[in-house]
């Protein structure tokens, strides 16, 4: 997995590239679906895959997201409050290369950020094996990896 912090404007950006061994089909409804969501992903949106839908999370009372790209089975972005999260899906021989982003404004998050996300696209591969990782587990390891990203991007782990 190569993962970078970037900079989009004036703001920061994480990005992530994985080849994954399923198809951009399979891998689309494990980021769009609810009921995918639920075993791996924070925050599971109520949303109708449209362009421009304004949505919320479940449990959630207030729509803070939209979708501002879609192109299924190969791009989803929305915003979610001042946040950006786009999920990129390339063919690659009988799998797919997923290329996701996440901008945000404090780039002194990003290793947090980035140990995060490692965790959520980990129970990701997992479930798309067939497996199911808590997220309690998952997050077994987010101390080290928090630490690990702030020293390779230069950022206070505190």
């Amino acid at each position: 997995m190569n993962v970078s912090l970037e900079r989009v404007g004036d703001r920061a950006a994480l990005r992530f590239e994985r080849r994954l061994d399923h198809s951009a089909e399979r891998v689309w409804r494990a980021i769009t679906e609810p009921d995918e969501l639920r075993q791996w992903y924070p925050g599971v949106p109520e949303w109708h895959l449209e362009l421009g839908e304004r949505f919320g999370s479940e449990g959630g009372a207030e729509a803070k997201g939209q979708i501002t790209e879609l192109d299924p089975p190969h791009v989803l972005a929305y915003d979610w409050d001042d946040e950006q999260f786009r999920f990129e899906l390339r063919p690659d021989g009988d799998g797919c290369v997923l290329v996701f982003t996440h901008v945000f404004a404090d780039r002194a998050l990003g290793a947090q950020h980035a140990a995060g996300w490692e965790i959520y696209l980990g129970r990701l591969d997992v479930h798309l094996d067939g497996g199911f990782l808590s997220e309690e587990e998952a997050h077994d390891r987010a101390p080290e990896l928090q630490r690990r990203y702030a020293e390779r991007f230069g950022l206070n782990s505190d």
